[in-house]
C-alpha cells in the first residue's frame, strides 16, 4: 500500500516524503480552497504526488478545471492528480448556485471535456459533444500541448463508481469504507462499468481516505476523536447504503439523534467497538499496526486522514506526525 496524507503544511509534508508518503491531497469547504491548496502543496514538496482529492465538480467549468490544472502543472511537472466531486443536490443548488441534475452523467461529459482541454495540442480547436458540456473552444494561442493528469472521482454510490469504471482514471474513496464496501459495492460496480466501456478495470486507481488517529500517550482520546469523526460522516444520510450493508442502523440513528440534540457525546458513544475497527486506524502505533495488517481491502494509495471533527490544528499536526512515524516503522518490518 502506497500512503500519503491531507496536506499537513509543508513541515510536516517534507518529513513524510523523507518517510516515504507518495501523495498529499486537499478537499474544500467555504474557507479553503482545493486548487490553492494544490498550488500550496506543488511549492511545499518535491518527489510526491499532488492535487484535489477533492475539487466541487460542478461548481466549475471544464475551461477553469483544466486550466488550474496547466497552471499548477509549472509548479509541479509530472506531478498533478485531479479528484473530483459531485457534491451534494443542495450544496449545488443553495452553495454553488450551480446545475447539478443527473450528476453520474454530468460527471462522465465533465471527465470528457476536461481532458479535451488537457490532451489539445497548441492551436488545436476543441469540441465535445454532450447535453451537459458541448465545448466549441478556438483558443488560439501555443499555450497547450498534451498534459497527463490522472481524473478521479469521489464516488461513493453504484451509479457513480460505475461512471468511475467507464470514464475516470480512478475511483478517491471515502473515509467511511470499510473491507465490506470496497469489495461488495465498489469492485463489482467498477468491473462492471470498465465492461461497458470496454476497458480493464485492473488499470483503474484504487485510492481513498483513511480515517487515522494515533497517539501513544493518550490512545483513548485518539479513538474518541476517531469515533467522533465517524459518528460526524454518519449524520449524512447518503451513507444509509454503507449503514445497512453492516446493520449498524440503531448505532446511526442513535448517532442522528445525538446531532439533532447538538450532543457531540452522545454521537461518539452511539460508535460501537466494531464500527471503529471497520473503518479507522486509531489507538496506539501497535493498534495501529494490527489494523492494517487485519484489514483486507485497503486503498492502494491511502489518505492516512487525521480527524478534523472538533480536532484542532495543533492534535491534528500530532495525529499526522504520528501517522507519519507509524508508516515508518510499518515499512521497517
Amino acid at each position: 500500500m502506497e500512503w500519503g496524507l491531507p496536506w499537513p503544511g509543508a513541515e510536516i509534508a517534507a518529513e513524510a516524503e523523507k518517510a516515504g508518503a507518495t501523495a498529499f491531497c486537499a478537499g474544500e469547504f467555504a474557507d479553503h480552497n482545493a486548487y490553492l491548496s494544490t498550488a500550496e502543496m506543488a511549492a511545499g514538496t518535491t518527489t510526491a504526488q499532488v492535487g484535489p482529492g477533492i475539487a466541487y465538480a460542478f461548481a466549475r467549468s471544464p475551461f477553469v478545471h483544466a486550466s488550474a490544472m496547466r497552471h499548477l502543472s509549472k509548479t509541479a511537472p509530472g506531478r498533478l492528480f485531479l479528484g473530483l466531486g459531485a457534491g451534494t443536490r443542495r450544496m449545488n443548488q443553495d452553495w454553488f448556485v450551480a446545475e447539478s441534475g443527473s450528476p453520474a452523467k454530468r460527471m462522465a461529459e465533465l471527465i470528457t471535456a476536461i481532458r479535451a482541454y488537457l490532451t489539445a495540442e497548441n492551436w488545436q480547436h476543441i469540441e465535445t459533444q454532450g447535453e451537459f458540456y458541448p465545448v466549441k473552444a478556438d483558443i488560439r494561442a501555443p499555450v497547450f500541448g498534451r498534459l497527463d493528469v490522472p481524473i478521479l472521482v469521489g464516488a461513493f454510490n453504484k451509479i457513480m463508481i460505475r461512471t468511475v469504471g467507464r470514464a475516470a482514471d480512478g475511483v478517491l474513496g471515502h473515509g467511511l469504507f470499510t473491507d465490506a464496501w470496497w469489495s461488495e459495492v465498489v469492485e463489482p460496480a467498477l468491473a462492471a462499468g470498465a465492461g461497458e466501456a470496454g476497458r480493464d478495470a485492473a488499470e483503474i486507481r484504487r485510492w481513498g481516505w483513511v480515517i487515522t488517529a494515533i497517539n501513544d500517550e493518550d490512545p483513548e482520546r485518539a479513538r474518541l476523536d476517531a469515533r467522533r469523526q465517524v459518528a460526524f460522516y454518519l449524520t449524512v444520510k447518503t451513507y444509509d447504503r454503507l449503514v445497512e450493508l453492516h446493520g449498524w442502523q440503531p448505532q446511526v440513528e442513535a448517532i442522528r439523534k445525538g446531532f439533532r440534540a447538538g450532543d457531540n457525546d452522545a454521537m461518539a458513544a452511539a460508535v460501537t467497538d466494531d464500527m471503529l475497527a471497520e473503518i479507522a486506524v486509531c489507538g496506539t502505533t501497535a493498534e495501529a499496526l494490527a489494523t492494517l495488517d487485519r484489514r483486507k481491502v485497503l486503498p492502494q494509495l491511502a489518505f492516512l486522514a487525521t480527524p478534523s471533527f472538533l480536532v484542532g490544528p495543533k492534535r491534528q499536526a500530532h495525529y499526522a506526525r504520528a501517522a507519519v512515524a507509524t508508516m515508518e516503522r510499518l515499512s521497517r518490518r
